[in-house]
């Protein structure tokens, strides 16, 4: 029988070209190019965004701060020289998880480009993907105009502006 969900993708926003891009949320989709797309629509509807890229969940390394106290949780099978993108969770305070990223390291190993990101930062936890399945958007003028600038244009409201409702009418 097959599945009837597409792949996860994780979500991965960069705010400004200053800003580091952070993991925000995943979305489901056929393809890379289609998830970039429902990331927009999810992600960037109304904050600003510079750039947008996604990239299969599956191929994420994962090890939490307790996972680090093993020495084996960063071992594994080693293959040839590559990028991963690692990022870092650095609080357990947020009721969404949050990854920054901490930079790109060329390693043998998800498990041995996190020893490496350890050396620059801390976390509470890590995550790593080799850079050859990340897709985003080129952050080139045009390219952020066209994917990013509408919405800028739209009103953003927090939930608390539109009052409650209630069976007489709409409380203040």
């Amino acid at each position: 029988m097959w599945g009837t969900e597409w792949p996860r993708y994780e979500v991965i926003k960069q705010d400004t070209p200053a800003s580091p891009p952070q993991m925000v949320g995943s979305v489901h989709a056929a393809d890379p190019e289609h998830a970039l797309l429902i990331a927009r629509h999810v992600f960037v509807r109304r904050p600003a965004a510079y750039a947008l890229f996604v990239a299969p969940a599956e191929a994420f390394f994962h090890v939490t701060q307790e996972g680090l106290r093993d020495p084996k949780a960063l071992e594994g099978p080693l293959g040839e020289e590559e990028a991963y993108w690692v990022f870092a969770k650095r609080s357990h305070r947020r009721s969404m998880v949050y990854g920054d990223l901490v930079g790109r390291f060329p390693a043998r190993s998800p498990g041995e480009a996190v020893g490496q990101a350890l050396l620059q930062a801390q976390g509470v936890a890590f995550w790593a993907v080799p850079e050859r399945v990340v897709v985003g958007t080129e952050p080139k003028e045009e390219v952020v105009e066209s994917w990013f600038a509408p919405a800028k244009e739209k009103t953003y409201r927090l939930q608390s502006y539109y009052g409650l409702i209630s069976a007489k009418g709409v409380e203040e």
